[in-house]
């Protein structure tokens, strides 16, 4: 039994049809803490909070739903602790949606990807970006060692060692209470090797397999000790794996597809010139009923790429990571609102922008707190950031219900764009 709901309200290929046909829709998708609009963007609170913000404020910006890293809170407080004041809900005062991912994006960020700037999109031409499994003299010592059964990594904290396998990021999840957790995968570069990665996605659809019959035995559990209270549990994603191979891809979203799960997630590092057909492959497989979310997505152009591609949900930490570094997003494209160009600007950030940031600070304001360095930039940086993200996803949605997406999405990207590179 499901703890989530999800329907179709409308599909953009009702108006498109035929070669043009486009696999995007709006949806709802109903959780215990509350309704999902879909598409949506979903908040990054990894340390369950979103940095520099409170509830109250993360809400103001739009935000339906946030999602925490299930590594980060093993480790510090420890899911036990966080099981003990309640869940995570009460522990971090967040009363909507919540997700945790499994932990395996860890598995790569500490193995193959540690000590090297790292991106949830990699440039394959730039010979910096070649990520592999197998381990370089050069390179620092990886904190994370992928087994047939499980990763085996030392804390970034304290090196002390821990192991995790399907069973354990399962259980670290259900202590945690989110409303949707996700399966335990190995994600891979799209610079390894074909062999690497189907031994990779071979791992992956065992870890699912195991990852989901714990999950029901969790729940199972659950039932018959809350029979009266009617707790099931969280809902499930599998994750679809294979990295830039066709077959690979393919394989995995008719595997994860054909199981038992209640919506899928779309993982991996991926080559930005080849996401999007990477996507479609994916969705034009899974069930068309269950919800997808695109792990790490969160650039305008490619939120769009995902929509129209049959993406429900995206998550990434750019918005407020841009914003607390002072990079922010505006209708005519992204500013460093730290340069010395905006030290006299009176005028508002985006005055296309409605958040309190917008409508009360002037980039002169906002350039003094980053070049002062005040804390202040930060937190009203990552409001603006997650406003204009999170509201140009439901701007997306009310299009599609709309029936102009596609004059939508040309007229802010003609505009986003071309100042974007000039």
């Amino acid at each position: 039994m499901s703890t989530i709901k999800f329907s179709i309200e409308k599909e953009l290929n009702k108006e498109l049809g035929g070669e043009t046909a486009k696999l995007g829709r709006a949806g709802i998708l109903e959780t215990p803490h509350g309704i999902i609009e879909t598409p949506a963007f979903v908040s990054v609170g990894t340390k369950a909070t979103v940095k520099a913000l409170t509830p109250e404020q993360i809400l103001d910006t739009g935000a339906q739903v946030v999602l925490a890293n299930t590594y980060h809170l093993y480790l510090e407080p420890g899911d036990e602790r966080i099981k003990k004041f309640g869940g995570l809900h009460k522990f971090m005062n967040w009363s909507g949606p919540l997700m945790t991912d499994s932990g395996g994006f860890q598995v790569f960020s500490l193995g193959a990807a540690y000590g090297k700037e790292l991106s949830k999109i990699i440039k394959i031409t730039d010979p910096s970006q070649m990520i592999t499994e197998r381990s370089l003299d050069s390179e620092m010592p990886r904190l994370a060692k992928i087994g047939a059964d499980g990763v085996s990594f030392r804390s970034h904290h304290d090196g002390s060692l821990h192991y995790i396998t399907p069973e354990k990021s399962i259980e670290i999840q259900h202590n945690l209470g989110a409303d949707i957790i996700f399966a335990f995968d190995e994600c891979t570069s799209p610079t390894e090797d074909y062999r690497y990665q189907e031994e990779a996605l071979e791992r992956t659809h065992r870890w699912a397999e195991r990852s989901l019959e714990h999950h029901q035995k969790l729940v199972h559990a659950s039932v018959l000790k809350n029979t009266s209270m009617g707790k099931v549990g969280p809902a499930l994603f599998g994750i679809v794996q294979g990295g830039r191979e066709k077959s690979l891809r393919k394989r995995s979203a008719e595997f994860i597809g054909n199981l038992d799960f209640d919506g899928f997630g779309i993982g991996g590092s991926f080559a930005k010139e080849d996401m999007e057909t990477v996507v479609r492959w994916v969705n034009e497989i899974l069930p068309k009923d269950k919800p997808r979310h695109l792990l790490g997505i969160g650039e305008p152009e490619d939120l769009f790429m995902g929509v129209e591609n049959g993406v429900d949900l995206f998550d990434c930490v750019a918005p407020t990571r841009n914003g607390r570094g002072g990079t922010l997003y505006t209708h005519r494209g992204k500013i460093n609102v730290r340069n010395a160009e905006y030290r006299e600007d009176t005028g508002s950030l985006d005055p296309e922008c409605n958040c309190t940031v917008c409508k009360n600070y002037s980039r002169a304001y906002l350039c003094h707190l980053y070049r002062a360095h005040e804390m202040l930039g930060g937190t009203l940086g990552s409001i603006h950031n997650l406003y204009f993200i999170i509201n140009l996803v439901k701007c997306m949605r009310e299009s599609i219900l709309n029936g102009n997406f596609e004059e939508f999405k040309k007229d802010f990207l003609s505009k986003y764009l071309f100042h974007q590179t000039t």
